[in-house]
C-alpha cells in the first residue's frame, strides 16, 4: 500500500488499459472545483460545464478506444441535494461521454455489505482508495496485488445488484 498526490492518481486514469470501475458512496463531496457549479445547480442556473471538459474528453477518447468506465452510486433517501446535482452531470455528460452509471440504494449496500469508503478498480489490478476530508480529496492509496482482491468482490456484488442509470431517471 502506498499513499500518492493527485499527478500520481490521475495517472491511473490515463494508462489503464481495459478498465477504470468507481465504487461511490459518499452523499455529499466537497471539491473544490465543484462549489460554483454546485451553487449554480441549486439556483436553478444554466449550467456551465467547462470544469468536466477534459475528464469528459478522456472518458469519451478512452470508451472509443475500447477501453470502459463504469460506475455504482451509492445513493440516499432521502436524495441529497449533492447526489441530484451529480445525477444532473452524468446525465449530461459522463453517460453520453460512454460511462455506464448505475445505482445502488443504501439498504442494498448495507446488506450486501459494500464498504463505505470510495474507491476506484484499474483493470482489476490497481485499487485507489479515496481519502476525503472537509474540503475534498485529501489523499489516494493505491493497492495492488492480494490485497486488490476484496474490492474485486465488492465490485462484482455492487455491479450485479445495481440498477441501470435509466431505471433512476425513470422514477425521479
Amino acid at each position: 500500500m502506498a499513499a500518492t498526490g493527485l499527478p500520481e492518481f490521475q495517472r491511473l486514469f490515463r494508462e489503464f488499459e481495459r478498465s477504470a470501475w468507481r465504487w461511490e458512496c459518499q452523499g455529499v463531496y466537497r471539491e473544490p472545483d465543484e462549489r460554483e457549479p454546485l451553487r449554480r445547480f441549486l439556483a436553478g442556473e444554466p449550467p456551465d460545464d467547462a470544469w468536466r471538459e477534459d475528464f469528459l474528453r478522456l472518458v469519451s477518447d478512452s470508451t472509443r478506444s475500447g477501453r470502459s468506465w463504469q460506475r455504482v452510486r451509492q445513493m440516499t433517501v432521502p436524495l441529497t441535494d449533492y447526489l441530484r446535482f451529480e445525477m444532473d452531470l452524468a446525465e449530461r455528460g459522463n453517460i453520453p461521454a460512454g460511462e455506464d452509471i448505475r445505482v445502488i440504494w443504501p439498504a442494498e449496500a448495507e446488506q450486501l455489505g459494500l464498504p463505505d469508503q470510495d474507491f476506484w478498480l484499474f483493470d482489476d489490478e490497481t485499487v485507489a482508495r479515496m481519502h476525503f476530508g472537509a474540503d475534498g480529496l485529501e489523499r489516494v492509496e493505491v493497492l495492488t496485488g492480494e490485497s486488490v482482491e476484496p474490492y474485486r468482490r465488492w465490485r462484482q456484488l455492487a455491479w450485479d445488484h445495481s440498477h441501470p442509470f435509466q431505471e433512476y431517471a425513470a422514477h425521479r
